[in-house]
């Protein structure tokens, strides 16, 4: 039956690589940290890393991997299990706890990531007499978390009260509704205004739901996201994100939220009723984890320093910044097979980047996003810098 497609499917390939818009794989041959290893493309050997997920530097961490080392030997490598069959240890369940804890909600339920922790809310909650009403920008596994459901669908441009409240307006028939954010939107590094996106959920009686997934462990005076930093955790009905960013890098997703809808999910949310659980290990460096942001704020203020340093310094030198104090720092190039060039040259001069481009983000907004991570020096930022002076020179800009 393939023989019939191949050509077909051989032809959209050459047009996407064509266009600029192929994404090579990269392989390391290190663990995770702010200096890399390439094995193979471009240039093999040591490179600085600047597009990992890895903001506190913990992945590598010696106390979490001591951590995952003595849950192998407690409580095994696998549960080879759903929660509700036999999939449910009390790594999993001191987990929970602590999350809800640490995110100031009710309660938490587990998931193998946060897309399907995202992929299995909208559809336990929300029935077609129901409303969502989603950013624009929102991350995909938001976006196809709302396809599952049957409700009305609406979305506000990206980060637009006034459109916010005309989409509110529109859906006051409806018996729920239910506002949708990312935290933080990956591309570009901007925050949600969610004391005024609560203010307006208050106002004309919606639910507020929030994918923290690039905020949690960092962003807030105790690292607990964008409800800490804009003051509305109480506010705030559910709470989206993953152990695969700051949290340790690995895998999982979480769902925290007020305790009715989290024993809803437990009982009707697909994803979590037919994955098996998140592997013990990866909960119980979870645990070490969160004891390591909230005992201290060392981690959060180098991490700030070095998104400072890159995003003025870069400015400085004459790059095009999308403004913020994330580290998440896109620097535009527009044009996409130019950011593919860039991040090539980049990695020749010993910096791993990537260029991201459309279907990623729109056509003509090509960008290389730069991450910045604790594990980095200030010498690893400087030299980043230099390193993207000298590629742009290269390139002949």
């Amino acid at each position: 039956m393939f023989e019939s497609v191949r050509d077909d499917v051989a032809a959209t390939l050459v047009e996407i690589t064509e266009a600029g818009l192929f994404k090579p794989e990269r392989v390391i041959g290190t663990p995770q940290n702010a200096a890399v290893t390439v094995t193979g493309g471009g240039r093999p050997g040591e490179v600085l890393n600047f597009c990992a997920n890895n903001y506190l530097g913990l992945a590598d961490h010696p106390e979490v991997l001591a951590a995952a080392k003595d849950a192998l030997d407690r409580w095994g490598y696998g549960m080879a299990s759903v929660r509700f069959i036999c999939g449910t240890q009390d790594v999993h369940k001191q987990l929970e706890d602590r999350l809800s804890s640490f995110l100031g909600q009710e309660d938490t339920i587990l998931y193998s990531s946060c897309f399907d922790a995202n992929g299995g809310v909208f559809e336990t909650l929300l029935d077609e007499r129901d409303a969502v009403i989603s950013d624009a920008l929102n991350h995909a596994s938001i976006i196809d978390g709302i396809r599952l459901s049957k409700a009305r669908r609406h979305r506000y441009a990206n980060r637009d009260l006034a459109d916010l409240e005309k989409q509110l307006q529109d859906t006051q028939d409806a018996r729920r509704r239910l506002i949708v954010t990312d935290g933080v939107f990956s591309m570009d590094g901007y925050i949600a205004p969610l004391r005024e996106i609560c203010d307006l959920a208050d106002r004309y009686d919606a639910m507020v739901m929030v994918d923290d997934s690039h905020a949690v462990g960092f962003v807030g005076a105790g690292g607990r996201g964008t409800p800490e930093l804009h003051g509305v955790m109480d506010r705030v009905d559910i709470i989206t994100g993953t152990l695969g960013k700051a949290l340790g890098g690995a895998s999982g997703g979480y769902v925290a939220a007020r305790r009715e809808i989290v024993a809803l999910l437990r009982q009707r949310s697909r994803p979590y009723l037919f994955s098996n659980s998140l592997a013990p290990v990866i909960a119980a460096a979870s645990l070490k984890v969160l004891d390591l942001v909230e005992q201290s704020n060392e981690l959060r203020e180098r991490l700030a320093a070095n998104t400072a340093l890159f995003r003025s310094r870069m400015t400085a030198e004459g790059f095009e910044i999308l403004p913020g104090e994330h580290p998440i720092a896109p620097v535009m190039i527009g044009d996409a097979a130019k950011a593919g060039r860039l991040a090539e040259l980049l990695l020749e001069r010993g910096v791993y980047v990537i260029g991201f481009s459309f279907p990623v983000v729109p056509h003509g907004a090509a960008r290389i996003r730069v991450q910045l991570s604790a594990a980095h020096s200030t010498e690893d930022v400087e030299r980043a810098i230099a390193a993207f002076v000298d590629a742009r020179a290269a390139l002949g800009e």
